[in-house]
C-alpha cells in the first residue's frame, strides 16, 4: 500500500512554495520521496533547505507569475532539475478585502489576474509537457470560497469559483489522457492570508466556533491531502475539489 503514495522520482512544481499553505505542500511532497521545484515571488531558501534535508533535488524558481509572458520560462527552469515535471501544484494567490462597494477595480484585476488567469495559462503549459508523456498530475488550491460567498472579498471568491470550475474543465478534456486535475478546498487556515480575520477578535471567535474541529488548520495539514492527490493512489480521481475544511462544510 505505500507505494501508492510514494512520489519517489516524480518531480514537483509548486507554486507559492516559500510559506504558508505552498511550503506545507512542498515539504509534503518532499517527505514522499519527490524532487521539488519552488516557484515564489520571494526567495524559497527555508523550504528548500528543509526539503534538501529530506535527500531530494531541490530548485528555487523566483519569479513574478502575474507576468504571463514569463510562465513558459518558467517552466522551462523548472525542467533543469531532472528533465521532467510529474506534478503541477497552482498554489500562488493572492486576496484584497474591501466592501463590495469599495472594492477597486485594480484590486479586482489583480485578484483574477493571478489566481484564475495564471493558473490556466501554467496548468495550459503542464499539459502540453503532460500529454506528451501521457501522464501528469496537476492540482489546484481552491477554498471554502468555491462554495461560499464570503465577506468583502469579491474578487478573491470569483477566482476560487473560477479555478474549481477550471478543476473540472480541464479533468474532461485531459482525463483521457491519464492526466488528473483535482483541487484542494482548504478551510480556515492559520497563514499570513487570514492575519487580518484572526486579528478581529470577534470573527476569529464567530469562526472557530463553527469548526467541528473546534481549531484553525495549519499547512501541515494539506499535506497529506496533497501526497494523496500528487500519488496512484488517486489515479481514478478527476475533476474533484476535496475539502479540508475541519468540518467547516459539514455544519
Amino acid at each position: 500500500m505505500s507505494s501508492l503514495f510514494s512520489l519517489s522520482g516524480k518531480t514537483a512544481l509548486v507554486t507559492g512554495g516559500a510559506r504558508g499553505l505552498g511550503q506545507g505542500i512542498a515539504l509534503g511532497l518532499a517527505e514522499a520521496g519527490a524532487d521539488i521545484v519552488s516557484v515564489s515571488f520571494n526567495p524559497s531558501d527555508h523550504t528548500l533547505e528543509a526539503a534538501a534535508a529530506l535527500g531530494v533535488k531541490t530548485l528555487g524558481i523566483e519569479a513574478d507569475l502575474s507576468q504571463h509572458s514569463g510562465l513558459q520560462a518558467v517552466f522551462d527552469e523548472a525542467l533543469t532539475l531532472t528533465g521532467h515535471v510529474d506534478i503541477l501544484v497552482n498554489n500562488a494567490g493572492i486576496i484584497r478585502r474591501a466592501p463590495a462597494e469599495q472594492h477597486s477595480e485594480q484590486d479586482w484585476f489583480d485578484v483574477i489576474d493571478l489566481n484564475l488567469h495564471t493558473v490556466f495559462l501554467l496548468s495550459q503549459i503542464a499539459g502540453r509537457h503532460f500529454l506528451k508523456r501521457k501522464s501528469g498530475k496537476i492540482i489546484n488550491i481552491c477554498s471554502m470560497l468555491s462554495y461560499q460567498g464570503g465577506i468583502t472579498v469579491p474578487g478573491y471568491t470569483a477566482s476560487k469559483h473560477g479555478v474549481a470550475g477550471l478543476t473540472k474543465a480541464l479533468a474532461n478534456e485531459w482525463a483521457p489522457h491519464g492526466i488528473n486535475i483535482n483541487a484542494i478546498a482548504p478551510g480556515y487556515m492559520a497563514t499570513d492570508n487570514t492575519a487580518p480575520i484572526r486579528a478581529d477578535e470577534k470573527r476569529a471567535e464567530s469562526i472557530l466556533e463553527r469548526i467541528p474541529a473546534g481549531r484553525w488548520g495549519s499547512p501541515d495539514d494539506i499535506k497529506g491531502p496533497a501526497v494523496f492527490l500528487a500519488s496512484a493512489a488517486s489515479d481514478y480521481m478527476n475533476g474533484h475539489l476535496l475539502a479540508v475544511d475541519g468540518g467547516w462544510l459539514a455544519r
